[in-house]
């Protein structure tokens, strides 16, 4: 049975190279050789088939035709294309670019500076934490009165896959002062406190102005922050309409996590202030959590979970 296989289909071979063109057997030969149906015997021939074809030469004698390669102009919109999606999965999921607009920042920041925006995290569950630079969608009309531009077409495209900086969008960017759970409040000039310590604003508070602002418009305040909240300021303290100056909103001057795009983490333009943006180390001072013994209740749970682990453990080990 075997011996008739291979003969039907060596003789089968034979009658499809009679009299055919060398281009058409090139195709046949291709496809043999991917496809995994056919038996060994038949794979043979036509491994020996390709085989005389190795030296350039078709089942005939003729000279085989190279196969023309793909025009430029006909791959360019394939590469733009997969180009403009890359561009805007990196814009949806993991790094945007924000101008900033106005001073509220400095000396951090400066107005027209372009900072790089980590959207990945969030993703992930983490939350803004102390002291780091955050943008942040307009919680309740704060941008009311401020001017707006009108983008012209290429520049809509533009930051709509994330190559520029979005002028459409309602955001803002300050630094998170608080989290949920915290004690945040200034008296006089200063100095600002968290959960009753005192911050050492020195390195990042523009130079002249003082950690609080004297007026009866909120820069004097104790604020208690919600859990799922944020309290935000800007660095320019005297020149920035940040959570002090909003706490007649619907959030009272708070800012929803859900609301945080995500952590500015560099400065990309201009090429002369490429910078981080780092955590400064007064919000890593000791005893700055507003509830220290919090600490402590993750780790409970594993401790119940090894307590209760280690009699099984030693149960199945005394077990014959």
């Amino acid at each position: 049975m075997g011996d008739v296989a291979v003969g039907a289909r060596s003789g089968h071979d034979g009658e499809e190279h009679r009299g055919r063109p060398a281009e058409s057997a090139v195709p046949a030969a291709d496809s043999a050789v991917t496809s995994g149906s056919d038996s060994g015997a038949a794979e043979g021939d036509r491994v020996t088939d390709e085989h005389s074809t190795a030296e350039g030469q078709g089942p005939g004698g003729t000279a085989r035709t190279p196969k023309k390669p793909r025009s430029f102009w006909k791959e360019l919109p394939i590469l733009i294309g997969i180009a403009l999606v890359l561009a805007l999965l990196i814009k949806t999921f993991l790094v945007q670019a924000f101008s900033i607009p106005s001073d509220s920042m400095q000396n951090t920041l400066q107005q027209g500076d372009r900072v790089l925006v980590d959207k990945l995290t969030p993703w992930f569950g983490s939350e803004p934490e102390r002291g780091e630079v955050v943008v942040f969608h307009d919680p309740d009309n704060w941008l009311a009165g401020e001017p707006t531009t009108d983008p012209n077409a290429l520049q809509t495209f533009l930051s709509w896959i994330g190559l520029m900086p979005s002028v459409e969008e309602k955001d803002l960017i300050k630094r998170v002062i608080g989290v949920g759970g915290d004690t945040v409040e200034c008296k006089n000039t200063g100095p600002l406190t968290v959960n009753g310590k005192a911050l050492n604003e020195t390195s990042y508070v523009y130079p002249g102005n003082t950690p609080c602002s004297v007026d009866d418009q909120g820069g004097q305040f104790k604020v208690k922050v919600p859990e799922g909240y944020i309290w935000v300021m800007g660095d320019h303290r005297q020149n920035s309409r940040d959570s002090r100056y909003n706490q007649s909103d619907k959030n009272h001057g708070m800012v929803p996590v859900k609301d945080v795009v995500g952590r500015a983490i560099v400065v990309a333009w201009p090429v002369n202030r490429w910078d981080n943006l780092p955590v400064p180390d007064t919000f890593d001072q000791p005893g700055l959590n507003a509830q220290p013994a919090a600490a402590g209740l993750p780790v409970a749970p594993q401790g119940l979970a090894l307590a209760g682990v280690v009699p099984v453990v030693w149960w199945r080990r005394r077990k014959p």
